[in-house]
């Protein structure tokens, strides 16, 4: 089975605020996760594929 992160474990790795992740899954511009019933985790395979898809060389370069 995958590793499961909760909010606040991606909220450190990422270095912004849970209610960031909160407002990202209410968008759908964040990682894809996972409801267990109230609770929401994140698989770790999804976070790494999240962050290389938003992985630029310059500020030219168009953010997905």
């Amino acid at each position: 089975m995958d590793t499961l992160l909760s909010t606040t474990d991606v909220a450190r790795r990422l270095g912004v605020a849970e209610v960031t992740l909160r407002k990202w899954r209410v968008h759908g511009a964040g990682p894809r996760f996972i409801r267990c019933g109230a609770n929401v985790r994140y698989r770790e395979v999804d976070l790494e594929s999240w962050v290389t898809l938003r992985t630029v060389g310059s500020t030219s370069e168009a953010v997905r």
